[in-house]
């Protein structure tokens, strides 16, 4: 039973920081693409952040796991031609 809960709050815990994560995450993505006269989609905005959180948590380095992100966010767009 003490495992059970122990393990409950730790995925409440990982949860809670994904959302947190994600949140800031969406907003710094919306407002790179509002500078960057591209026209915010959410679908990209979430992917982009789905890619920076799963990075974040294997390196440990936010500016790696931004920059791999945006970079891969980057080439989607000009391949699918969504700008």
């Amino acid at each position: 039973m003490i495992l059970l809960n122990s393990f409950n709050l730790h995925y409440l815990a990982n949860a809670k920081q994904n959302s947190i994560i994600k949140f800031f995450c969406l907003q710094s993505v919306k407002e790179e693409m509002l500078k960057a006269e591209i026209q915010y989609i959410e679908e990209i905005a979430n992917e982009t952040c789905e890619c920076y959180y799963k990075e974040f948590t294997q390196t440990a380095s936010h500016q790696d796991a931004k920059t791999k992100c945006k970079l891969e966010t980057k080439e989607n767009l000009y391949q699918n031609k969504k700008i």
